[in-house]
C-alpha cells in the first residue's frame, strides 16, 4: 500500500499503461516522503512481480556509497542496462539520493542517458534536484512529491493499530512525512527520543554559548537525527506562530528569529548530508547563529 500520493501515483501507472515510458524519471520533493517507495512499486508495476521481495536480474538500486554515488556505480549501471533484459519487458533501474551522485558519475550518467543502448527506465530520486546536472534533469520527466495532510498520517496510523492521542502527536511532529511518522509509530525513531531532542533545543536557546559548546561533544557522532527532529520542530513553531496559536513554551521566540534559525539549520544539515565539511565548525557556527532568538 501506498500511503497518499494519488495524483503522482495516477501519472505512473498511466505512463505504464500507455507503454509510452519517458527513458528517464526524476522524483522530486523532501525526504521521508516515500518517493523511493513509490518508485519500487512502480517497476514492481512494470515488471509484474514485487522487487522489494525478489531479487531480480533487470533490475539495479543504487545508493550512495559513503555519502556519495561513485562513477564506478554508475559505470556498472550503464553495462547492466546494456545488457538485454531477461524476464521482464524492460530493464529498470533506481537511483536513490541522486544527487549524491559526484561529478564524475553525474557526467558518467548522462552519457548513458544521451545514448540508450536497451529499452530501459531510469528513477532518479532526490530531495535536492538541483544538485544534478541541468542536462540530467533536461532529460527527466520531473515528478514532484509533496508532504501529506495530518489527518491522512493520523488515520493510517490508526488503522495500524495506533491509539488516537499518538496518532494525532505522531502526525503533528512528522510534519505530513510518512516516511518519518512511521519511524516514529514503529519505533525506530522513537517519541520519546523526539521529546528529549526538543527539550534540549528549548534549553540551549536560553544558556551561554560555552554551554552550547559544551552540548556539541554530547552529541551523537552521526548528529543529523537530532538535526533533523529540531529542523521539523522549528518548522512546526514557526507555522504556530504564524497562525498566532504559540505555546507557552515557545514564548518570546520570534517569527524572524525561528526563520534566521530554520535557513541556518536547513543550510548545517546540507552541508553535513552533502560535503566534506568539518563537523565540529558546522555545530560551532549553528550554536553561535542561535544568538539571532
Amino acid at each position: 500500500m501506498i500511503l497518499g500520493h494519488k495524483k503522482q501515483w495516477d501519472i505512473l501507472r498511466k505512463l505504464a499503461k500507455a507503454k509510452k515510458l519517458p527513458h528517464a524519471l526524476l522524483f522530486s520533493g523532501p525526504e521521508k516522503l516515500g518517493k523511493k517507495k513509490v518508485a519500487f512499486r512502480f517497476v514492481s508495476l512494470l515488471f509484474h512481480k514485487d522487487i522489494e521481495k525478489i531479487a531480480h536480474p533487470d533490475f539495479v538500486f543504487i545508493e550512495p556509497n559513503q555519502r556519495e554515488i561513485q562513477i564506478s556505480q554508475i559505470r556498472e549501471l550503464a553495462k547492466e542496462l546494456s545488457l538485454k533484459n531477461f524476464s521482464a519487458p524492460l530493464k529498470a533501474a533506481v537511483l536513490d539520493r541522486a544527487h549524491l551522485m559526484n561529478e564524475q558519475a553525474q557526467n558518467c550518467l548522462l552519457k548513458t542517458l544521451e545514448e540508450p543502448k536497451t529499452e530501459a527506465v531510469i528513477i532518479l530520486v532526490s530531495e535536492h534536484p538541483k544538485l544534478l546536472l541541468p542536462t540530467i534533469v533536461s532529460r527527466c520527466q520531473t515528478i514532484r512529491f509533496y508532504p501529506l495532510g495530518e489527518k491522512e498520517i493520523e488515520n493510517y496510523l490508526i488503522s495500524k493499530g495506533a491509539s488516537p492521542d499518538k496518532a494525532k502527536e505522531i502526525s503533528r511532529i512528522s510534519l505530513g512525512q510518512p516516511g518519518f511518522a512511521l519511524d516514529l509509530f514503529f519505533g525506530r525513531s522513537g517519541v520519546n527520543s523526539h521529546r528529549k531532542a526538543v527539550s534540549d533545543l528549548i534549553e540551549i536557546f536560553r544558556k551561554p554559548l560555552a554551554f552550547r559548546f559544551q552540548y556539541i561533544k554530547k552529541l551523537p557522532e552521526e548528529p543529523l537525527p537530532v538535526l533533523k527532529i529540531w529542523l521539523r520542530y522549528l518548522r512546526s513553531l514557526l507555522i504556530l506562530q504564524l497562525n498566532n496559536k504559540a505555546s507557552e513554551e515557545i514564548k518570546g521566540f520570534g517569527p524572524e528569529g525561528v526563520k534566521e534559525i530554520l535557513e541556518t539549520l536547513q543550510k548545517t544539515i546540507f552541508f553535513l548530508e552533502t560535503k566534506n565539511v568539518n563537523k565540529k565548525l558546522a555545530l560551532e557556527n549553528l550554536m553561535l547563529s542561535f544568538d539571532k532568538f
